[in-house]
């Protein structure tokens, strides 16, 4: 059985929407414990993964504006993950 190329590139990018998707479940359930709204750190891996997973469909696309937006969204995850694991770092240092 042979699969063609389309499906795979369309099971990659339905694969970063539910990677994507699942950071706002995991934020969710999280904020939902603490009663109050907090980002965990699964929300930036998760966001990552599916940031990467969705340009490597746009690219495949060859979809200027979802590639802008994208790279955009990876710049801020990754940042963003860079100031947790700094600010854990920090205070596992005091």
């Amino acid at each position: 059985m042979s699969v063609d190329k389309e499906t795979i590139w369309l099971v990659i990018g339905f694969l970063g929407q539910a990677l994507f998707s699942a950071r706002f479940i995991v934020q969710w359930l999280k904020s939902e414990r603490e009663k109050k709204s907090v980002f965990p750190i699964a929300f930036w891996y998760f966001s990552i993964a599916g940031g990467i997973t969705l340009l490597s469909y746009a690219i495949y696309r060859q979809d200027p504006v979802f590639i802008v937006g994208q790279l955009t969204g990876l710049f801020i995850y990754l940042r963003n993950l860079y100031f947790v694991i700094y600010e854990h770092k920090t205070l596992s240092a005091e």
